[in-house]
């Protein structure tokens, strides 16, 4: 990427004139600088996204053990991250109104970092609990705005741009889980430490949003009220299309947080030994590392992403009858299928910023979309444990989970049509 393009992307008149928004009178142009910090911020962020849940889950026995949590509560604080997803991601929009997108991700990464190094210091399940919500509140409002901050600053890259946080947070999620049971045990074996590391991270993150937020401000205080004022945008509850991702995400949110948290079990109880187990959950989330980036750009470049959705889910049919038929014999195969399946997220965050026309409409549509998508998922994992304790064994899940494949195909090919919310809302520009 040329700086010629980047300066080009993060011009206000190019931002504009792509969401069909009149020029302002303001001769205020972004710093050269932006662009550039813009990318790394894009990418510190998107790495910060998952590690508070993948290093806890890699903690998980030591930290329940260390805080003598009940199964109950065990249970709660492996539900709360779709849970906080959902709540705090509705907000999302109305903070972008008042502040800006920029410095509501600024503030996002800044609750991360300070939820993360407060959680190691809990001497209870209830402050444990509470530093985790602060984190993953963080991490919804960012989940929430990162589409729009490609869309708006990065129009005419929006695949790109997407593939590349896609495989940041998707190499996040599988360096947290591949090291934090090696860090934990070179800083000395205590769980509070292994957790505590992944703060460095996300206090590293905030670093670039704070020059980002300032110039967004300054643009902001620049540019006529009415420049300023956004546009609420359409009302995505009437879009069919809105519909079809929202539900598409929760079906794919469903699919991967059961995969994080039950496929190593599955292996277990195959004959899989605990740590093969692990590094085979670490194969399926490295998957989404090259996928992630390519996935978005091809997406990108296609009038229908439905196939694309076909083809993600033919993946996981496979994988799942793998696990079915022979889950010990061919454990890699299978682990790097459902790899390929769970690339669906990048693809369904792509949608999101192809079907709406402006950064209005990408904001509504992705906090609708994910909040909607994130409550669907809540009870997937918790269906799955409670068949895998009635049933004593995988093959009533694993039915189920290839079942919940064949509505994800279908909303994924209707989400992938062209059109965006605006038309089918009766909007035009």
């Amino acid at each position: 990427m040329s700086d010629e393009e980047i300066q080009t992307m993060t011009r206000p008149e190019a931002v504009r004139t792509a969401a069909h928004e009149p020029l302002p009178a303001s001769p205020h142009v972004a710093p050269t600088w932006l662009g550039p910090v813009l990318i790394v911020g894009i990418v510190l962020a998107a790495l910060n996204l998952r590690p508070a849940i993948t290093s806890l889950g890699a903690l998980f026995e030591e930290t329940r053990t260390g805080l003598h949590m009940s199964g109950t509560v065990a249970g709660l604080i492996t539900s709360v991250p779709a849970l906080c997803f959902a709540v705090f991601g509705v907000t999302a929009p109305r903070l972008s109104r008042c502040f800006g997108p920029a410095a509501v991700v600024c503030a996002g990464m800044a609750a991360v970092a300070a939820g993360l190094l407060i959680r190691p210091f809990a001497d209870s399940a209830a402050a444990f609990l509470a530093a985790s919500a602060l984190s993953l509140a963080g991490i919804a409002l960012t989940n929430v705005l990162l589409p729009v901050i490609v869309k708006r600053w990065f129009p005419d890259r929006v695949g790109t741009m997407t593939g590349l946080y896609s495989m940041a947070l998707a190499a996040g999620t599988s360096l947290a889980a591949a090291a934090t049971v090696p860090l934990t045990s070179a800083l000395g074996g205590s769980w509070r430490t292994g957790l505590l590391v992944w703060a460095v991270l996300a206090a590293a993150a905030v670093l670039p949003w704070l020059p980002i937020a300032a110039a967004s401000r300054r643009e902001r205080a620049a540019a006529p009220a009415a420049a300023v004022r956004e546009d609420k945008g359409p009302s995505v509850v009437r879009s069919r299309t809105a519909w079809a991702l929202a539900c598409y995400f929760g079906l794919q949110a469903t699919g991967a947080y059961v995969t994080m948290g039950w496929l190593p079990q599955i292996f277990r109880d195959a004959g899989v030994s605990a740590s093969t187990a692990g590094v085979l959950l670490a194969v399926t989330m490295v998957m989404g590392v090259p996928l992630a980036f390519v996935i978005p750009r091809l997406a990108g470049r296609m009038r229908h992403q439905g196939p694309i959705a076909v083809t993600l889910s033919l993946f996981g049919f496979a994988g799942y009858l793998g696990l079915y038929l022979a889950p010990a014999a061919g454990a890699w195969a299978w682990a790097l299928l459902l790899g390929i399946s769970n690339c669906a997220f990048p693809l369904v965050i792509t949608m999101i910023g192809l079907r709406a026309k402006s950064p209005a409409g990408v904001v509504k549509l992705s906090a609708f979309a994910q909040s909607t998508g994130y409550l669907i998922s809540i009870p997937g994992p918790l269906v799955i444990g409670a068949l895998y304790q009635h049933s004593g064994g995988w093959d009533l899940p694993l039915a189920l989970m290839a079942a919940l494949l064949v509505p994800q195909l279908v909303l994924g090919v209707l989400a992938g049509r062209d059109r965006t919310i605006e038309d089918e809302c009766g909007m035009r520009d």
